[in-house]
Formats: C-alpha cells, sequence, structure tokens
C-alpha cells in the first residue's frame, strides 16, 4: 500500500514538472519588454536564493563540499556555462515569438542524447534507436532546407541540454545540490549585471511596473521548483514513464505557440515535427523494452 501511494505521488510529482515547463512560455511573456539577459541574469540571482532556501529546507548541509573535489567542480562549472546558454537561449525564443522552434529543440533533445551516447559514453543501440535516430536527423535536415536557414535555436538548445545532461550523469551528482552549485557560480555576472543595469536606469527591475518586478522575482521559484518535483518523481517511477511524459513539455510550449500566440505551423513543419514524433515514439519503444529485459534479468 505504502509502495502504491509513493509511486502515485511520483506521477503527482512528474506530471507538475513537465507540466510547469510546458507552460513556461506563458510567463517569459510576461517580461518580453525586459531584455533577454536582463531577465536570464535574474532567473540566475533568484533561483540561487530560491536554492539556498530549498537546501535548508530540506537539510542539505554538504554541498560546499562539492566545489573541494577538482573533477566534480570543473563538472559543475561546465554545466552552469551549458545551462545559463539553454536558459538565456530559451528566454530570448520566447521574446522574439519563437516558440514553435523552442518546442522542437526540447522533441530533438532525446536523440542527442542517444548520440551523445553513442561518440561519448560508447552506448550501443538496437536497431529501433538507430532508426529513430536516422528518421530524427533527416526531419532536422528537411526543415533546414525548407526554412533556408539553420535551425539554430532548436538545435543549440537541444544541444546545450544534452550536453548539461551528459556534465550531469558522468559526475553523478545530485540535481538539486549541483543546481544550486552551478546557480552560484553564475550569480556574480549576474549580479553584477543587474546592479549595472539599475544604475543605468535603463533595466526592467525596481524602475518599471510592480508587476515585472514580482515576475523577475518569481523566475527563481518558476525555475528550480519544476526541477525540485522531477527529482523528486524521478524516484518514485519507472524510467520508462519519465520517458513517455518528458515529451508533454515541448508539446504544450507547441500548442501555446500556434494557438495562443498564433505563430506560423506550416505543411512543411508539420511533416518535419510528424517525422520526430514517430523517431520518438520507435525511442520510447525501445526504452520501454530494455526497462522490462534489465526487469527480468
Amino acid at each position: 500500500m505504502k509502495s502504491s501511494k509513493n509511486t502515485s505521488l511520483g506521477y503527482i510529482y512528474a506530471m507538475q514538472a513537465f507540466f510547469a515547463w510546458g507552460i513556461l512560455p506563458v510567463f517569459w511573456k510576461q517580461v518580453k519588454h525586459v531584455s533577454a539577459l536582463e531577465v536570464l541574469s535574474h532567473r540566475i540571482f533568484w533561483s540561487f536564493i530560491f536554492l539556498l532556501i530549498l537546501l535548508f529546507w530540506t537539510k542539505q548541509k554538504n554541498t560546499s563540499q562539492l566545489l573541494k573535489q577538482k573533477q566534480t567542480r570543473n563538472s559543475l562549472i561546465c554545466s552552469s556555462v551549458l545551462i545559463g546558454i539553454n536558459w538565456g537561449l530559451f528566454i530570448y525564443a520566447v521574446n522574439i515569438n519563437q516558440i514553435v522552434e523552442a518546442s522542437l529543440g526540447y522533441y530533438v533533445n532525446p536523440i542527442v542524447n542517444v548520440l551523445l551516447g553513442i561518440v561519448v559514453l560508447k552506448e550501443k543501440l538496437d536497431k529501433l534507436k538507430i532508426t529513430a535516430l536516422i528518421i530524427a536527423s533527416i526531419a532536422v535536415i528537411y526543415l533546414t532546407l525548407d526554412y533556408g536557414k539553420f535551425p539554430w535555436i532548436a538545435i543549440i538548445l537541444a544541444l546545450s541540454f544534452g550536453l548539461y545532461g551528459l556534465v550531469k550523469k558522468t559526475a553523478g551528482i545530485e540535481a538539486i545540490p549541483s543546481l544550486s552549485i552551478e546557480t552560484l557560480l553564475l550569480t556574480p555576472l549576474a549580479a553584477a549585471f543587474i546592479i549595472y543595469k539599475l544604475i543605468a536606469g535603463n533595466g526592467g527591475f525596481l524602475v518599471g511596473s510592480y508587476s515585472t518586478n514580482t515576475y523577475l522575482m518569481l523566475t527563481g521559484i518558476v525555475t528550480t521548483l519544476p526541477l525540485y518535483w522531477f527529482a523528486k518523481g524521478a524516484q518514485r517511477i519507472p524510467l520508462s514513464a519519465i520517458g513517455f511524459m518528458q515529451y508533454i513539455g515541448p508539446t504544450l510550449m507547441l500548442l501555446i505557440g500556434v494557438i495562443i500566440y498564433k505563430e506560423e505551423f506550416k505543411k512543411e513543419q508539420v511533416i518535419a515535427f510528424g517525422l520526430i514524433w514517430f523517431a520518438l515514439m520507435l525511442y520510447t519503444i525501445s526504452m520501454i523494452r530494455n526497462t522490462r529485459k534489465l526487469k527480468k534479468n
């Protein structure tokens, strides 16, 4: 009974996380009049403040020890740069009405993970995953030819988050403590930029409306709370379930971009997204099969 309740709680946590990530574009639209770099600075600064509170609340006192180990410290420096790029580019994409392309990045991300697994971790793929990788690659090439330009926002989002996941996997550090150190490393730069904008008098914080001030301060909560929920959910439910649920976020982003913000979703994009959805279906089937095999063994 306790195990069943624990699993149910895990699904609730995971659903909350993916739903929150999916509707984030709506939040970033509320501060679209503030430059992406300033919003990113606030996102980093207030995330660090909120994470300090979260660490105190969860009684994790040994987080600072992570900086004392050279290999771990180097990994965290690398991951902090990658997550900074990912966060900043996503905010920028929303600001310039490219939510659809941003959602594509998060659809492509699992395939990037597979590719990184082959190249870096020397993982072997089954036929389904190889097929999924080929189909997704064709979709990206097709989309590039259709755009007449490389979909750089989608690809950089996918690569930065994929590399971020790779660094975290090889470092083997828990989500909340590692994110605390990552934001700690980025906070001096973020705080310096916020102060610069305040002194210059052309920033969005404390010189604009109360709502803008509130939204900028809330960037820390909307960034870290879904990650906390995801960490709690991932501990309680199967990996295959996480695999299925991870597409909730980009699907919501896509719907928000097209339905709410009236972004273009042409026939060629429908074809490309359809190919990627098919590739992801094959990828998920392969993951479920592998999970079942592991359970049997």
